[in-house]
């Protein structure tokens, strides 16, 4: 038996399941067991992996050796399940979103708080370099710009480029967790949240323009209010780039984040040019590789800066005043 000391469950193995076996497979600090109630999938990941496989995540809860789990079940499943792996004593990553609205939460906080295992939320923006090197500027004590006052945040993708299954997955339904206020927005929102805390008021417009095959929105515009500071966010889902830019605007200078250049800037007022600062990114997996060892850490006690329950269920409140502003027309206090 393998002496690295967490046993990771993986419950879920659709893309974002199988994305987060093979990544903490890379940290060398897990093993793990996958579990989906497919056969197939279960075949696939032995296969590919080399990881046993189980069709039921609660029985393989009798298990005493499995330390953690992630939950990248549909998003209704997400908080009975954590509640039910934090009283087992397991620590839990909880895909995002949290859930589809606020029923459980308070339980799954107490859970924590009882179990005394570590929660977190898979925002995965929290292991972004740029983003973090911004917010750690942005948020120090000598920060030279002041206040932030306004945060302009641009996204978009050609989604059947990079999900071309989007029409079978949870995607195409709300009710799991899909459209692109849910699936896409909601890690936008999280990442302005992480440095300006919570949202206070959202008007939100939204609409399916494009996309194929559903009919959940593609397209989002926001206004917001996050404490002082106003936020506007425009996303995309059939744009032709992809691109993720967030323009953090101060008293007397202005942060640029450009996820998609993987680097950001500063300029100070009255300056001409950026100055810019690298924050490389090797490849995709790089970021949930990342992920995956704050949460180890995490498990072990260790500092890290993953997506707090509290920050998941903050950017909740913020997914569902957005969807009931765009329904209503009217502006929504989370």
């Amino acid at each position: 038996m393998s002496q690295v000391p967490h046993h990771i469950l993986i419950i879920g193995c659709g893309s974002i399941g199988e994305r987060h076996l093979r990544t903490f497979l890379a940290t060398k600090r897990a093993r793990i067991t996958a579990c989906d109630n497919r056969p197939a999938i279960r075949q696939q990941m032995t296969e590919k992996y080399g990881v046993p496989a189980v069709a039921d995540w609660q029985a393989a809860l009798a298990d005493p050796s499995i330390t953690g789990a992630v939950i990248a079940m549909p998003a209704p499943l997400h908080v009975p399940a954590a509640i039910k792996l934090l009283d087992s004593g397991r620590h839990v990553l909880i895909e995002k979103p949290l859930a589809l609205d606020l029923t459980g939460t308070d339980q799954l906080i107490e859970a924590r708080n009882r179990s005394r295992r570590h929660a977190v939320v898979a925002y995965v923006y929290h292991t972004i370099p740029s983003v973090k090197a911004a917010r750690e500027f942005l948020l120090s004590p000598n920060c030279p710009f002041g206040p932030i006052k306004h945060v302009a945040v641009s996204n978009g993708q050609h989604f059947p480029t990079y999900r071309p299954a989007y029409r079978e997955i949870y995607y195409r339904d709300h009710a799991q967790g899909g459209g692109a206020i849910q699936d896409a927005l909601t890690h936008l929102a999280n990442a302005v949240e992480w440095v300006l805390g919570p949202t206070k008021r959202v008007y939100c417009d939204a609409d399916h323009q494009v996309l194929e095959g559903v009919t959940v929105e593609d397209t989002v515009n926001v206004a917001a209010r996050n404490g002082g500071a106003m936020v506007n966010y425009a996303l995309t889902q059939f744009q032709a780039p992809n691109e993720s830019r967030i323009d953090f605007h101060c008293d007397t200078g202005s942060v640029r984040v450009e996820v998609h250049n993987q680097r950001w800037g500063t300029i100070k007022r009255g300056d001409s040019d950026w100055t810019w600062h690298a924050a490389p990114v090797a490849e995709r997996d790089t970021l949930f590789i990342a992920q995956a060892n704050a949460f180890l850490d995490g498990c072990e006690g260790r500092p890290q800066d993953l997506c707090s329950l509290e920050e998941g269920i903050q950017t909740l409140r913020f997914n569902i005043a957005a969807l009931k502003s765009w329904r209503t027309g009217q502006a929504v206090v989370p």
